[in-house]
């Protein structure tokens, strides 16, 4: 079972302007707490024990607002990366410090996820699902019996929460990747597993998405 989870929090948050200009989109505060604060509660809350966070634009405030993760129960490292490396190259960066499976999620969303769901899973890759929502209605990827598949038919979208095991990433040489092409090769062999989330879940992207939370 797994202790161990990463936070995504390198972007640079470009829809998010002017606000991002001198707030990292981590730090941005949804009912008076920085968005970033509510998943390491809900990771905490759910028995994870080390967090790993990539940084990147305005990194020392993120630290700085973070710390050591002992306000929240956690031990908290960083990975820090000259420019943002992309999802799969910030997570190849950051794969030493992690364990052999780990949790990933997305700094830049707001859940009620509950993520002790996602510490017994077994299979090489785990992605959570959502119902697509009206910013992005075609959807990343079907559903097939707890598989993750590259239908075109019922497509739903990724959350941003996952959970791997190492062995996903290591055989990929380091610097600026995207997750989605090593997502569908992954698919295609049937090494992916996924499941439906119907619970609380907002992109955090924009200024309208982010105000109406």
């Amino acid at each position: 079972m797994t202790h161990c989870a990463m936070i995504l929090a390198a972007g640079r948050g470009e829809r998010l302007r002017p606000h991002t200009d001198s707030c990292p989109k981590p730090l941005l505060e949804i009912n008076g707490k920085p968005l970033i604060f509510y998943h390491l509660e809900s990771l905490a809350l759910a028995g994870i024990s080390k967090v790993v966070v990539n940084l990147s634009w305005l990194a020392e405030q993120i630290e700085a607002a973070v710390g050591d993760g002992s306000q929240f129960g956690l031990k908290v490292i960083y990975s820090r990366e000259a420019e943002a490396l992309e999802v799969a190259g910030g997570i190849v960066q950051a794969l030493e410090l992690l364990e052999e499976r780990f949790l990933v999620v997305n700094a830049d969303i707001y859940t009620d996820y509950a993520f002790e769901k996602l510490r017994s899973v077994s299979s090489k890759a785990h992605l959570v699902l959502v119902d697509n929502p009206d910013h992005h209605p075609r959807g990343d990827f079907a559903l097939n019996h707890g598989l993750l598949s590259n239908a075109s038919n019922h497509r739903l979208t990724f959350s941003g929460i996952a959970a791997y095991h190492r062995s996903f990433f290591e055989c990929h040489a380091p610097g600026r990747r995207t997750l989605a092409p090593l997502l569908r090769d992954a698919a295609d062999k049937g090494l992916v597993s996924a499941e439906l989330f119907a619970g609380k879940w907002v992109d955090v992207g924009t200024v309208e998405r982010w105000q109406s939370i």
